[in-house]
C-alpha cells in the first residue's frame, strides 16, 4: 500500500499549495464563464501591455484533461521538495518554481516575436496561451538533470524514466491534448536545462522576495494602465512633457498631458 495521502501532502507542501491554487482558479473560471482569451497570454496583449497575464495565464487551465495531466505530473515532481541532500528542497522548489514561471512566459513571448517579426508568421499573434505546463515540464528537465535514476508517475499508473520525460511527456500531451503547446513546453524545458545545468543560479530567500516584489507591482500596475481592472486607489502620474506635439501614431489626450497609443483590436485566438 501507497503512504496515506495526508501524509504525502505533508512531504510536499508546496505542491500541495500549488495544485490547490490551480483548482480553485480552475473552478472559478468554469463557474463565472470566463474564456481562456481574458486569462491567457498572446503576444499582442504583450506588446499592448498586459503583463499580469504572464501569471495568470500560468494558473489558469480551461479543460479538466488539462488541469488533471498538469497537476498529476507536478504532484509526482513533488517528490523534489524532499531532496535537500542533493541541493535541491522546498527553499530550491519555492525560489525556482517562481523563476519558471516568469522566465517560460517571458521566452514564450520572445519566441513569438521571433517568429512574427523575423519569420512573418502571423498565426502566432493569435495564440493564446494558459496552463502550468510550462513550469510542468520545467521541472521535469531539472529532475532529470539532478536525479536522472527517477520516474516520473502520471495518473497513477503511467511510469516514465525522468530522464526522457520532458520528450516523453511531450509526445504523450499532443496525443490526449492536440492542442499542446509545443513551443510553450519547450520554452520549458530551455529554462529548466538553464536552471539544471546552473546557467541560472543564485536565488535565494532574499532575490525571491524582491522578485516576487516586483512581480507584484508589475502585476498591479499593468492591471491599471491595461484598464483590465479599476485600481481607484492608485494613480498613475504622466511623465510625458505637457509641450510636446501629437506625434503619427500617437494620439494626444484631452489634457494634453498624456500621449496615447492607438490599441490594435484582439484576433481570434487558440488554446495551447
Amino acid at each position: 500500500m501507497g503512504k496515506p495521502l495526508i501524509y504525502e501532502i505533508c512531504e510536499k507542501p508546496v505542491t500541495s499549495c500549488i495544485i490547490g491554487i490551480c483548482c480553485v482558479i480552475w473552478f472559478y473560471i468554469q463557474k463565472k464563464s470566463i474564456g481562456y482569451s481574458n486569462v491567457g497570454l498572446n503576444y499582442e496583449a504583450g506588446v499592448e501591455g498586459h503583463h499580469w497575464r504572464v501569471i495568470t495565464s500560468a494558473f489558469s487551465h480551461i479543460s479538466v484533461i488539462h488541469l488533471v495531466f498538469n497537476m498529476s505530473a507536478l504532484w509526482s515532481l513533488g517528490v523534489v521538495e524532499s531532496l535537500g541532500h542533493i541541493g535541491l528542497g522546498v527553499k530550491f522548489y519555492i525560489h525556482y518554481s517562481l523563476v519558471l514561471v516568469v522566465l517560460s512566459g517571458a521566452l514564450v513571448l520572445g519566441i513569438y516575436h521571433v517568429l512574427i517579426q523575423k519569420f512573418k508568421l502571423e498565426y502566432f499573434r493569435r495564440v493564446t496561451a494558459v496552463g502550468y505546463s510550462c513550469v510542468v515540464f520545467g521541472w521535469m528537465t531539472i529532475l532529470a538533470v539532478k536525479q536522472p535514476s527517477s520516474k516520473l508517475n502520471l495518473f497513477g499508473f503511467l511510469s516514465l524514466p525522468i530522464s526522457f520525460a520532458p520528450f516523453e511527456s511531450l509526445i504523450f500531451t499532443s496525443i490526449i491534448v492536440p492542442q499542446a503547446s509545443f513551443l510553450g513546453h519547450l520554452a520549458g524545458i530551455i529554462v529548466g536545462y538553464s536552471i539544471g545545468w546552473g546557467l541560472i543560479h543564485g536565488m535565494n530567500d532574499y532575490w525571491t522576495l524582491s522578485m516576487l516584489g516586483w512581480i507584484v507591482f508589475v502585476f498591479v500596475l499593468s492591471l491599471k494602465r491595461s484598464g483590465s481592472f479599476d485600481f481607484n486607489f492608485i494613480e498613475i502620474e504622466p511623465v510625458t512633457d505637457p509641450s510636446l506635439p501629437s506625434v503619427g501614431g500617437f494620439l494626444a489626450s484631452g489634457n494634453g498631458r498624456t500621449l496615447q497609443m492607438s490599441s490594435l483590436p484582439f484576433g481570434g485566438a487558440d488554446i495551447v
